[in-house]
């Protein structure tokens, strides 16, 4: 059974040398399809790029809150046409992280507002990215939905009490390498507590790589790993975690 790896950035220079090699040989390594995600202008040009390359790449565009602090209206409008193009299925990544603070934090509250706006406006979902900032993020996303706002909790690190209110606000949560980890409780516990029917799987490459390949280059190809250990955890076939993770994926990003 393919999976699809919801959330990759294969546009990263540590990609450079093998990339046409590795993503043409994801279907024989059991990926069907990824979503390679914007960070910033250049990423999320970059993103749009590899999927009008090749099949079996979808994009999404958006500015991230590290890099939200040179973001400007022309930046917002440039993010707006690339969302447009055909193989684009969201805007993404963004959010706040207080974590590192590579931005202040004024800005990444107005940025992330700016950007939950514009998928509104498209009528496209949103892939977040939430770190040191779970209330506040939630806060922001619960204001913004009147309806019209979708997305995905991507690489959800929050507690299974915020993730049930998350999924009661319609968004789905996402799960990576995290989740193969041996002291990773939370992960774990929010792997069994959230329905199928909600639930994404990534691997966030090149980061987070998941067990057993911790500490290396991460690859979508690794999101067995992360499919594996989840359907161990909810007490189901490798088969039926990938089945409904296939479905969500698509049903999310609008791939037909």
């Amino acid at each position: 059974m393919l999976l699809i790896d919801s959330h990759a950035h294969l546009d990263d220079e540590r990609f450079d040398k093998d990339r046409d090699e590795l993503i043409r040989s994801l279907e024989s390594n059991g990926i069907e399809l990824v979503i390679n995600v914007g960070a910033d202008l250049k990423s999320s040009i970059a993103s749009v790029s590899l999927a009008e390359k090749y099949p079996n790449i979808y994009a999404a565009v958006g500015v991230h809150p590290h890099d939200v602090k040179d973001m400007d209206e022309s930046t917002l409008e440039i993010i707006k046409s690339l969302a447009k193009r055909d193989k684009v299925v969201a805007i993404g990544e963004i959010g706040l992280d207080y974590y590192y603070d590579n931005s202040p934090r004024e800005d990444q509250r107005k940025w992330f507002k700016r950007q939950l706006e514009l998928a509104k406006e498209l009528g496209l979902p949103v892939i977040i990215h939430s770190r040191d900032a779970q209330q506040e993020t939630f806060d922001i996303i619960k204001e913004a939905q009147d309806g019209r706002l979708r997305g995905v909790m991507h690489c959800y690190s929050g507690s299974k009490e915020m993730a049930n209110e998350y999924i009661k606000l319609g968004f789905y949560i996402s799960i990576a390498g995290p989740v193969t980890f041996k002291n990773a409780r939370v992960v774990k516990e929010v792997a069994k507590e959230v329905p199928l029917d909600k639930l994404l799987v990534e691997t966030d490459s090149p980061y987070l790589a998941p067990e057993p390949h911790r500490g290396k280059r991460n690859e979508p190809i690794f999101v067995k790993f992360v499919a594996g250990t989840i359907a161990e955890i909810k007490g189901i076939s490798f088969e039926e975690l990938a089945k409904a993770t296939n479905r969500n994926t698509k049903e999310l990003f609008g791939i037909k």
